[in-house]
């Protein structure tokens, strides 16, 4: 006799969200299909909007195609990893070798692998809020629980250091660090990254510091690597391709590992367990770190006046400027703002609403606030990868639709 019982997902993945490629995501890519064409400002994806990968890094990976067809070891190819050991040597972190780096799919599957050779069920991860979902959903994932800590506007963004050390537990095992931070662009100073790694020291805490925007900064900002305050804190650094290389889909993420090395032995054997139950991560692209880290760095040139992504920052500098709607703290690093709407001028505003009226009218597609993880819905985020005369009609778009959300609540109070 057939069953017509559903399919039942996995309870695991309640709780779980990734908005940045969900519903909204979902009805972009019909709309597509219908003929329409869609501004996606919800993914940092440089490839999307001309943004090329160093010539360089594609012929190191051509060049070495015979190498890439067998398996590698789980850790990455040893080339790779000692670009690494070297990059975090030239920043003044002693100690890592090789054995301490592994390559990964991209940061993402290392943000799993990482947090599933050390939770146990019910354990706990000081995650910011606003945060980049992925570090939630890891966390739930792996059994266990996300606790968060604000990072508010009025403070610029920046980690509430006090509402940290509030928040551990005796379940409190780790805690992330997103510097330059997604989805705001704030940039930590090191007096704020000194007092967090004080707690983690004094709570033996591990610190997972996402630093795949080191070098995409703005003005002034002074990026300061986490691992260099860990004194003997378990600190792992997250790096990648994907962004300052603009080569998202090499796939080819990294993690490195420094300080309390020895007393964390047990745990990065799960680790290299975990990394070999995969096999190995995308070989080819592994290739291509050597010649990036080891070579010019054109991302300076991008993020400094004149270049492409200071510019278009500044194109969405003057589209809040200009808007009587919207506000935001300047980024100072990353890819991303993340974007206040006045609430007082539409009190019922709704990001997620938001969003999909802007698809829906405007073509335009955004990830709401919300989706970051947040207690409040007036925020959205966009990405500065268009260049700046197609941000200068992406906040056209916006206002189009704010102005229209006004009208709708000047009808309602004249009803």
């Amino acid at each position: 006799m057939r069953s017509n019982q559903p399919v039942i997902a996995s309870s695991q993945l309640k709780g779980v969200r990734y908005e940045i490629r969900g519903s909204l995501a979902r009805r972009a890519h019909e709309l597509e299909r219908q003929g329409y064409e869609i501004i996606s400002l919800n993914i940092g994806n440089p490839g999307l909007f001309g943004l090329r990968t160093p010539e360089t890094m594609r012929l190191a990976m051509i060049e070495n195609l015979g190498a890439a067809e067998p398996y590698c070891n789980q850790k990455g190819i040893f080339p790779a990893r000692e670009a690494v050991v070297m990059k975090q040597q030239a920043r003044g972190i002693v100690g890592t070798t090789a054995e301490h780096v592994f390559m990964g799919n991209g940061v993402s599957e290392l943000i799993d692998l990482t947090l599933r050779a050390l939770l146990n069920p019910g354990e706990e991860v000081l995650i910011p809020s606003p945060d980049y979902p992925l570090w939630t959903a890891a966390t739930v994932l792996n059994g266990g629980k996300a606790v968060y800590y604000p990072c508010t506007e009025a403070a610029g963004f920046n980690p509430d250091v006090d509402a940290i050390e509030a928040a551990i537990t005796p379940k409190t095992r780790a805690i992330v660090i997103i510097n330059p931070n997604n989805p705001t662009g704030a940039v930590y100073s090191r007096e704020v990254l000194e007092r967090i790694a004080e707690l983690a020291q004094a709570h033996d805490l591990v610190v997972f510091s996402d630093e795949i925007y080191d070098q995409m900064l703005y003005d002034d900002a002074e990026f300061v690597p986490m691992a260099t305050v860990c004194g003997d804190v378990l600190c792992a650094s997250f790096g990648g391709l994907s962004k300052i290389y603009r080569a998202c889909g090499y796939r080819v993420g990294w993690v490195s590992f420094s300080g309390a090395l020895e007393r964390s032995q047990d745990y990065l054997n799960a680790l290299d367990l975990l990394a070999a139950l995969r096999l190995c991560s995308n070989v080819p692209g592994q290739w291509a770190v050597q010649t990036a880290l080891g070579g010019r760095q054109s991302i300076h040139e991008l993020c400094a006046p004149g270049g492409r992504l200071f510019e278009s920052r500044q194109a969405i500098l003057n589209g809040v400027e200009a808007s009587e709607f919207l506000h935001v703290v300047a980024p100072m690093g990353s890819m991303y703002a993340f974007i206040g709407v006045d609430t007082s001028k539409i009190p019922d505003f709704d990001d997620e609403a938001f969003a999909m009226e802007l698809l829906e009218q405007q073509h335009v597609l955004v990830a709401p606030g919300s989706s970051f993880n947040t207690p409040y819905r007036d925020h959205f985020r966009i990405t500065n990868l268009p260049d700046p005369d197609q941000m200068a009609e992406v906040f056209r778009r916006i206002e189009a639709v704010l102005q229209l959300q006004t009208k709708r609540v000047s009808k309602l109070e004249s009803a």
